[in-house]
């Protein structure tokens, strides 16, 4: 049994497709992008990461809610979903750790949820028809009505969402006993346990707005630059892309998610979007290197054309040993790899310039709460760090 006395509420898909429901949270309309989730823990993590700006989350774990929700959690200074939509909020909450409830966190941030929807045949739908422009409404619950809204609601593709999440003003994170090196951390829509895990590396951190600029970043003479995280569409982030090429072969670069595919495109790829995206705690990469299988956790909705950096793809199927060595290809900066793919779809999940201090993933080496198999690309930061 979910929340109990919430008003009737109704999610309606752009392709007229409907689901019935409760609202819970904030008793408001919504409207976004419609994806889901696959991980089974972590939805707090999940609700604050910025790089879900725009969008509706749908959680296929059927009950959520139930350990409650912290402020050590956070991933960011606040939600940025759109929307939330579960099987069953559960009505209560047990964890040491718990300082409040799911249902009280979404009406403090005035996010609007729904219970009681079908979410495996939401997902399923997803997954054949792809990623859908929807409405959560309370307020009208008529089909009709909330169809033709979902209809008008704005795509993603071509949106800068990364100017409604970045930071202000740049802050310093540093860990006093292990800081040995100095980054400047982009912005793009970083989650905190990326920054906890770089100053667990080593790292002094100063974490600066997305439009910062390349000489800005020079003149603070870091060791390294890494770029974050974030939402939406990377080819409509112009400016970061256009400082990223100054940067680059100027200082060791890492970038994860948005971050990877930013450097991509910075180094002439393109980018182009998935029909649902990855997202969840259970993405399968193989490591093109070492041969290494991981399981990651992932959040992305678009990726990088292998094409488009004269890599050639290599066709496989699922159960077929792939040899060893990353992919070659060529870009405006010379000699670049492919060195991590999807093993459910075959995308490009890493890259790294060959030429230049450079090197990528498109998942989520820091996942909190896990998986943790990608934990040793910070250690790879710094030894690229330690070599310059």
């Amino acid at each position: 049994m979910g929340i109990l006395n919430r008003k009737k509420a109704i999610l309606a898909l752009e392709d007229g497709r409907v689901f019935h429901g409760y609202s819970f949270g904030a008793g408001t309309d919504t409207m976004g992008e419609v994806v889901f989730n696959t991980s089974m823990t972590g939805y707090q993590e999940i609700l604050t990461d910025p790089s879900y700006a725009g969008q509706i989350v749908t959680m296929t774990y059927p009950l959520i809610g139930n350990y409650g929700v912290n402020k050590a959690d956070h991933e960011s200074r606040r939600p940025f979903v759109e929307g939330f939509i579960v099987r069953e909020a559960s009505a209560i909450y047990s964890s040491w750790r718990a300082e409040g409830s799911l249902h009280e966190f979404l009406i403090e941030h005035g996010i609007v949820g729904i219970e009681g929807v079908d979410t495996r045949a939401l997902t399923k739908h997803i997954r054949s028809v792809g990623a859908m422009r929807g409405v959560i409404s309370v307020s009208d619950t008529s089909a009709s009505n909330v169809i033709e809204r979902a209809k008008n609601v704005s795509s993603i593709v071509g949106v800068d969402l990364v100017k409604d999440v970045t930071a202000d003003e740049p802050y310093s994170w540093t860990d006093s006993s292990k800081g040995k090196y100095k980054i400047v951390a982009f912005d793009f829509g970083i989650k905190t346990n990326i920054v906890r895990c770089l100053a667990h590396a080593g790292c002094d951190m100063m974490v600066v707005p997305a439009n910062t600029p390349a000489g800005d970043v020079l003149a603070m003479d870091p060791d390294g630059i890494f770029l974050s995280n974030g939402p939406g569409d990377p080819a409509a982030v112009t400016y970061a892309i256009e400082t990223i090429r100054e940067l680059i072969g100027k200082k060791p670069i890492f970038g994860i998610c948005l971050g990877h595919q930013l450097l991509s495109l910075a180094i002439g790829g393109e980018t182009y979007k998935l029909k649902f995206g990855h997202r969840g705690g259970n993405q399968p990469v193989k490591n093109l290197l070492n041969g290494r299988v991981e399981i990651t956790s992932q959040n992305h909705g678009f990726a990088v054309a292998p094409a488009s950096l004269a890599v050639e793809e290599k066709p496989w199927q699922v159960g077929q040993t792939i040899p060893r060595g990353g992919w070659p290809g060529k870009s405006d900066f010379g000699s670049v790899e492919i060195t991590h793919i999807n093993l459910n779809d075959g995308t490009v999940e890493g890259l790294r310039c060959l030429e230049a201090p450079a090197f990528s993933v498109q998942y989520h080496p820091e996942a909190s709460p896990g998986p943790h198999d990608a934990r040793y690309l910070f250690d790879q930061f710094i030894e690229m760090m330690a070599k310059e």
